[in-house]
């Protein structure tokens, strides 16, 4: 099937009228898009800049009436304030999802670990299979600070009985932890969308009956909201700066005595203050591993 791209750029009241328009001829809604800028490393994005308004005609017989019919409503706003001309563009429909999934292949990582996309069949292998559905959540396995983590993971031995992931995504390191050896783990993330995606992976992998999965951060888990309250390792791959934020609201507090606290997602400029604070809340590096410009840190509990 294919469909009529209409598009103007403008600016934000206009593109509000604009999109109102085009709705009116694009049952299945409109697009808006616009630059980002990022205040921080913890911002989730302040819009900035014009506003792309996008909608899509059908390309039934009827597409020339229906265009005609846009452009004299788009006349009629331009009388009211000035708008700019409409662009349009052929786009044939694909099934993107199907095409995604068509270059996501199986993962092989550090020794002992393989990742397989839900939808593929078991290869023959002695590795231990991870059942992945990425959805929306982080964490397929194809990023360097994911991969660093289940690296450092599977060297511990014996492996801990107990583990906590904080910021769990799609659940792959909790997984992957019940997979190594643990016998219970806890994996919390503030994202429902993540916790839904989660629970698909548990199910998958069969780990559902051991992988406890709930709604929150380090403050729930202290306060008691969740069966476990602490463990011999605790998780953590997120960004630096929550990272440090988590490390002063307790972080290190989740980890039993003389057990290790993994953490991943930070960046090569971001590894000596890290690692600094964790020092000073009683913490010691036994490993770290680098990919590229991502770090995973490996710290332990108590005085080396």
């Amino acid at each position: 099937m294919a469909w009529l791209e209409v598009s103007l750029t403008l600016e934000g009241e206009a593109a509000e009228a604009v999109a109102e328009v085009l709705a009116r001829f694009a049952p299945g809604g409109v697009v808006l898009e616009q630059g980002v800028r990022f205040n921080d490393a913890e911002d989730e994005g302040t819009p900035v800049g014009p506003v792309t308004v996008k909608a899509y005609l059908e390309a039934d017989a009827a597409i020339e009436e229906r265009r005609q019919k846009l452009e004299e409503a788009l006349y009629f706003l331009g009388r009211i304030r000035p708008i700019p001309e409409p662009r349009y563009q052929w786009i044939q429909e694909q099934n993107w999802m199907e095409a995604w999934k068509a270059h996501y292949r199986p993962l092989e990582i550090g020794a002992r670990l393989l990742i397989l996309p839900a939808w593929m069949e078991s290869p023959a292998s002695e590795r231990i299979i991870l059942r992945i559905d990425p959805g929306m959540a982080f964490g397929t396995g194809t990023h360097p600070s994911t991969q660093l983590c289940l690296e450092l993971m599977e060297r511990l031995q014996p492996f801990p009985e107990r583990v906590i992931d904080v910021g769990c995504g799609s659940a792959i390191l909790s997984i992957a932890a019940l997979r190594l050896g643990a016998r219970k783990a806890l994996g919390v993330d503030i994202d429902a969308l993540a916790l839904e995606n989660a629970r698909e992976n548990a199910r998958l992998n069969q780990v559902d009956e051991t992988l406890i999965l709930g709604h929150g951060s380090v403050g729930e888990i202290r306060r008691g909201e969740f069966a476990i309250q602490n463990a011999p390792l605790v998780l953590a791959n997120i960004l630096a700066p929550v990272l440090s934020r988590l490390l002063d609201e307790g972080l290190g507090e989740l980890v039993a005595g003389g057990g290790f606290l993994l953490l991943s997602g930070i960046l090569q400029e971001q590894r000596a203050p890290l690692l600094q604070k964790a020092t000073e809340k009683g913490f010691h590096l036994v490993e770290s591993a680098e990919r590229g410009d991502w770090v995973a840190l490996l710290l332990r509990r108590g005085h080396s």
